[in-house]
């Protein structure tokens, strides 16, 4: 099929309703965002103790955790495979080859994007911010939350970064979720599926959804931060 007539049938397929190509996009929606939801929390919460606590090995720590950013999802796909097989150790779990395997990796996959960037925002925040909350009778909770709220904009682009990490990563997904449809089948498993059928259609359909998703995501953290409205000014 000539590129041409590929991509006006992708726009077809995604302005038709496909019932098939919105299904697999609201799987990799689902799991990307549940897996996110379970992610954030703990992840931020480590991230600020790790940026304000000096404990002996805390340089390994995040020696790891910078190196962890830059790990292949594949190979957090065989870990999560081989704990997840029935001859692992978490087999009876039985989440192998299902959405909930699929989101357990998905928090795997965000994790160590959440912790390195709120690590980097909350050391870069003013340390007078703390000093001052204590100095007024804050407590450790109020403390935190206070930093945290300074360096939101941080904190932000470090969940819209594991977002966008974790919805654009196929290597676990293919092996964890098996690539069923209806079930555990993701853009990005689709998109590669897809392809070594020969049939383009509909995975440049999904390239174009993902690209958009990207543009958005970007979009939302430029309006969060201002610099949309800074770069007005400039212009006028």
């Amino acid at each position: 099929m000539a590129l041409g007539a590929s991509i006006g049938e992708a726009f077809q397929l995604l302005f038709s309703g496909d019932a098939v190509l919105w299904g697999i996009i609201w799987i990799s929606l689902k799991t990307s965002v549940l897996g996110l939801v379970l992610a954030t929390p703990l992840t931020v919460l480590a991230g600020y103790w790790l940026a304000t606590h000096d404990f002996r090995g805390r340089g390994l720590v995040v020696w790891l955790l910078q190196a962890s950013l830059s790990m292949p999802t594949v190979l957090i796909g065989l870990l999560l495979y081989m704990l997840l097989s029935r001859q692992g150790p978490l087999g009876m779990l039985h989440m192998l080859f299902s959405q909930s395997g699929v989101i357990v990796g998905q928090v795997l996959i965000a994790l160590p994007v959440l912790l390195a960037f709120t690590l980097s925002a909350v050391q870069a925040a003013d340390p007078r911010i703390a000093e001052t909350a204590v100095t007024l009778g804050a407590s450790r909770w109020r403390v935190m939350l206070t930093v945290l709220h300074e360096v939101r904009f941080g904190v932000m682009a470090a969940i819209i970064n594991g977002f966008g990490r974790a919805i654009s990563e196929v290597g676990c997904a293919m092996m964890v979720g098996g690539n069923i449809a209806s079930e555990t089948r993701t853009i990005t498993t689709a998109i590669a599926l897809e392809t070594s059928k020969g049939e383009f259609a509909q995975g440049i359909a999904l390239g174009i959804l993902l690209i958009s998703v990207a543009l958005v995501i970007n979009a939302v953290l430029m309006l969060l931060q201002g610099e949309a409205r800074n770069t007005g000014v400039v212009a006028q």
